[in-house]
């Protein structure tokens, strides 16, 4: 018999993206936390564990000595929904048959990676299942699978799922392994579960293969964070789960007694904490609900930090797809639930709570915050029954969000990828092929007409994005990201020291991205291309800034906004 107390063990953690599950950085999944809280709950003592991001083994090859001589490899991976990522690149296939192949030691493979594998980790391409040479491949939960196979000395374990008391146990008994993610501790996003499962059965979505909702009860949440916090982290996003509203109850009517106890709890173990965000929300559910679906918005907004989205998985606008792919809400359901969202949850700190949208034109706080909590628009295509009218519908429903002066933070456009076990298995990645084109145009079409505008309207000029962390240098910019659900990309002018965080200011908008400067500017430093940014600061008023140092009080500049609302002056003392 194997004792786990001599065990050397090494995670890999390869990054999942689920409809339910986000785990790139800087954002950390469930997973190898949980994983972690098995192997110590099972007796392999903390200090014979060791974490290891896919990122960091190709940054510094030494690394994968970890992978060669622990006598278990746990590799945690799997992409089932596409996306582009900032923070990390998540493992290709190859990368992850090397892990198995380097391994010395028995090696087991597990999360989303279970549903399949396509060649790349990108939409509009079909999956299989396949073990990539690894000696086990858990089918159920990977943690379970993980404690089972200690106990049985390596030799094999039952593919099952775990239960609430276990989830509750290796929550907390493997926080510690967070201080092994490269992020850690300033730049650190948990994932954080509090269901598994949906009550509906959309043709190409992985999350009901988890079968019907499961909650975890509010103290085992609120005690994962506890434990957390012990050890640093100081944001967090309640993202797994396909629906935040139907917290607590029956899987589809919203519960707002759980979610108070919920998100009071959160707060109360964790008062200094940074960020609190959220990810999926069911439209169908504010439809069908709306007066207790309003007070969950409002308690959301009540205990949340502001940048907030709720993802609505609308998907479709076109009837006939809605139809052929089991989608659950139409087009008319989701603009109310984008109204009330809004009307909630779409106010800015310092304004009254729940009189949103705040408008630029109606605010009543300069400089002004991103809105506590707003809806984004998931819409995916290849789906079945999919045809050129299908991208007019869509396009016409942001538009009617957008004529009704109504706020959203993001439109996610993606392609269908095709998992076994999902209705659109047998149709695969066919569709999203033959449409490519009409995509990438319409794509392009949405980034125009309706990204560009909206952003300015929910960052407009001067709108402050507190702790911006700066991440990569690019074309004579600085750029980084805020901690949260769908941060803004933020470009800065000039190259800042990367991993430092800066307040800035926004001075120009992007499709998806926004333009700033530090916050608040100082006219007598700021560089030339920091004045230039600001709207009608041409190279000749910048250069008046500059030749007529110091400024003892604010010049008057003829400048497209107000440039007073953000910009500030040393005291000439203060720059000697």
């Amino acid at each position: 018999m194997t004792d786990p107390e001599t065990l050397a063990v090494t995670i890999v953690d390869g990054y999942v993206d689920e409809p339910a599950h986000f785990g790139v950085p800087p954002y950390v999944s469930t997973y190898p936390r949980y994983t972690a809280g098995a192997l110590v709950d099972a007796g392999v003592p903390p200090e014979r564990i060791t974490y290891h991001t896919i990122d960091g083994l190709r940054e510094i090859p030494d690394r994968w000595r970890d992978v060669d001589e622990a006598d278990l490899l746990i590799y945690l991976g799997g992409m089932t929904v596409p996306g582009k990522y900032v923070g990390g690149t998540p493992a290709e296939p190859d990368e992850v048959r090397k892990l198995a192949w380097t391994a010395g030691g028995t090696s087991l493979m597990g999360g989303p990676v279970k549903f399949g594998v396509g060649d790349t980790n990108e939409g509009a391409t079909e999956t299989e299942r396949q073990d990539l040479d690894f000696d086990f491949v858990a089918k159920g939960d990977v943690e379970a699978a993980v404690y089972d196979l200690l106990e049985s000395g390596l030799e094999g374990f039952n593919n099952r799922m775990r239960d609430v008391p276990e989830a509750t146990r290796w929550a907390r008994k493997g926080a510690f392994i967070v201080e092994q993610h490269p992020n850690h501790p300033d730049y650190l996003i948990c994932e954080l579960e509090t269901s598994r499962g949906c009550a509906y059965r959309c043709s190409f979505c992985t999350e009901p293969l988890y079968g019907n909702p499961s909650f975890r009860p509010p103290e085992s949440v609120i005690d994962e964070v506890d434990a957390l916090s012990d050890y640093g982290v100081k944001h967090f996003r309640l993202g797994r789960q396909a629906d935040i509203l139907a917290y607590g109850g029956d899987g589809e009517a919203p519960n707002p007694d759980a979610l108070r106890e919920l998100y009071g709890g959160i707060r109360e173990v964790a008062p200094d904490l940074e960020t609190l965000h959220l990810d999926n929300m069911n439209p169908i559910t504010i439809a069908n609900w709306p007066e207790a679906s309003r007070e969950g918005i409002r308690i959301i907004a009540e205990h949340n930090t502001p940048g907030d989205t709720a993802a609505f998985g609308l998907e479709s606008a076109d009837p006939v797809v809605q139809e052929a792919n089991n989608l659950n809400v139409t087009a008319e359901e989701c603009l109310e639930a984008v109204r009330i969202v809004n009307e909630e949850g779409g106010w800015r700190p310092g304004e009254q709570p729940g009189s949103g949208p705040s408008l630029p034109a109606d605010f009543d706080v300069e400089p002004p915050r991103l809105p506590k909590l707003l809806p984004g628009i998931n819409l995916l295509h290849g789906l079945l029954e999919e045809r050129e009218e299908t991208y007019e519908h869509n396009l016409e429903f942001l538009r009617r969000v957008y004529d009704e002066g109504l706020l959203l933070r993001r439109v996610n456009i993606r392609q269908v990828m095709a998992f076994d076990g999902t209705e659109m298995s047998d149709t695969g990645a066919s569709i999203a092929r033959e449409h490519k084109k009409l995509f990438k145009h319409y794509k392009r079409e949405v980034r125009e007409t309706v990204d560009n505008p909206m952003l300015d309207r929910v960052a407009p000029t001067g709108t402050v994005l507190s702790d911006v962390h700066l991440e990569y240098h690019q074309d004579g910019h600085t750029f980084g990201r805020q901690l949260g659900t769908y941060p803004l990309l933020v470009g800065v002018p000039g190259e800042r020291p990367l991993g430092s965080t800066i307040d800035v200011a926004v001075v120009d908008h992007g499709y998806r991205s926004v333009t700033g400067v530090p916050y608040p500017l100082d006219l007598n430093a700021a560089s030339m291309d920091e004045l230039t940014a600001i709207p009608g600061v041409g190279d000749r008023t910048a250069g008046d800034i500059i030749v007529d140092r110091p400024h003892e009080s604010m010049p008057d500049l003829e400048s497209a906004v107000d440039v007073s609302v953000f910009a500030t002056l040393s005291q000439p003392s203060a720059m000697d």
